[in-house]
């Protein structure tokens, strides 16, 4: 629980934490062996280094005659011509190093220069002579000690990034498979092979197994009830026959009986079909389209009205389920209501396609149970107002969950019935 406030700053995909993970420990080795081996090698050496030339500056000091053999350049300068401070760059770590020493070895050392990579000049005070000590950088510190790091870094990035193109060749078989399994959520059928390490394909040889189980039982389903609602058109056709011959007060509210038995079957067979597969996605204009619905059902008869449009553009959808959805969430407004709007909100991440009636609404605690099939709610629905049969609110939540999306339930805040909201992301 400590680290939790880590997550917000950590990446959500599955290649950003691939890399996090394979990144992280590459850099911190390369720093941990950069401040080890600088302090230890580098340190050392310079240290060892100037240990040595500060005994041949003594030795020179002495017996300026052995200056020459040790390649070292003296000079006597006057007191006024000493710099007044010590010279070093910032970044030169190891001069640091060179100075401690040469005061700690060297007596009466007054300054020390080191103006670049190549030169250390000291000044030296013996009685009342100051003398100019030059030799070579390369006597006191190691040379090119940056070429150590500089290698280090390259090969770094250059094996992270071999490393990265392997690892991402692991992680595609997943996403792959991710995809495949979020197209079949949405009702797509996407193409898709088992790749990878052993354990990936395993899982997916497990998804296909399970996508064509499910599809078995939905296409048995859709048989069975073919085939039922087939037998049962032939009883009711001679049924209807029957009835014709009979007298009209007799006759009528039989025939309204069967006609109700007709709807039930077509309901149950177009349920059973699973409408939220009908046709292909395609880009659509949603705000063209729920015009047309909202036309079509208003030279239908019902009181529908289009009230809002926010937005503009294309979303992936299936027209002829939306446009389903739609027909049974403003079927039901004009069913139980006296009117009905419709309205469309487009944003960069969302479409909201919103159905309000001012009828009796449906309590907050049975929404959700109204979301199931066969499911009709006598308080809230007058089931005298229509021959419904519990499938449209159904319908609408399956097709909004085959793109993605969801069917909420609400109170209208406007007109105080029934508040739909079918929600995709786009």
């Amino acid at each position: 629980m400590m680290f939790q406030w880590l997550k917000r700053y950590m990446p959500r995909g599955l290649y950003g934490r691939a890399a996090l993970i394979l990144v992280l420990p590459v850099v911190t080795l390369q720093l941990v062996v950069s401040v080890v081996f600088i302090q230890r090698h580098f340190e050392g050496v310079s240290a060892q280094m100037t240990r040595d030339i500060s005994r041949e500056i003594n030795l020179s000091l002495e017996d300026p005659s052995a200056a020459a053999p040790l390649e070292l350049e003296l000079r006597e300068v006057p007191v006024g011509e000493m710099p007044e401070a010590d010279l070093r760059r910032w970044y030169d770590f190891s001069g640091l190093v060179v100075m401690d020493r040469l005061r700690r070895f060297v007596p009466g050392l007054e300054r020390v220069l080191l103006p670049d990579d190549y030169d250390v000049i000291a000044y030296v005070r013996r009685g009342d002579t100051v003398t100019e000590v030059t030799w070579a950088r390369q006597r006191v510190s190691a040379s090119n000690p940056h070429q150590l790091l500089v290698n280090m870094v390259v090969f770094g990035v250059l094996m992270t990034v071999i490393a990265f193109l392997y690892l991402r060749n692991q992680l595609r078989p997943i996403t792959r498979l991710a995809e495949a399994a979020e197209a079949f959520g949405r009702g797509r059928h996407m193409p898709y092979s088992p790749s990878g390490a052993v354990e990936v394909r395993a899982a997916g040889h497990a998804f296909l197994d399970m996508r064509n189980r499910i599809e078995r039982q939905i296409e048995q389903r859709t048989m069975m009830l073919s085939g039922v609602s087939h037998d049962l058109r032939t009883p009711l056709t001679r049924l209807r026959l029957g009835l014709s011959m009979l007298d009209d007060e007799d006759r009528l509210p039989l025939e309204r009986d069967v006609e109700d038995m007709q709807e039930l079957i077509d309901a149950f067979l177009e349920f059973a079909r699973d409408n939220s597969q009908e046709g292909e996605v395609e880009p659509v204009d949603p705000v063209a389209l729920v015009e047309q619905i909202v036309g079509d059902a208003g030279r239908a008869g019902r009181p529908v009205t289009l009230r809002s449009v926010e937005g503009e553009g294309e979303v992936m959808l299936r027209p002829r389920a939306i446009r389903r959805a739609l027909e049974n969430l403003i079927g039901n407004g004009a069913r139980y209501g006296t009117q009905c709007e419709v309205s469309v909100t487009l944003s960069d991440k969302s479409l909201r396609l919103r159905v309000e009636d001012d009828g009796p609404g449906i309590p907050p605690d049975r929404r959700e149970e109204a979301l199931r099939p066969f499911v009709r709610l006598d308080p809230a629905r007058n089931q005298d107002k229509g021959t419904g049969v519990g499938l449209g609110l159904a319908i609408a939540a399956d097709i909004a969950r085959a793109h993605g999306g969801v069917l909420r339930l609400g109170e209208s805040q406007r007109l105080g019935g029934l508040r739909a909201d079918i929600v995709i992301a786009r």
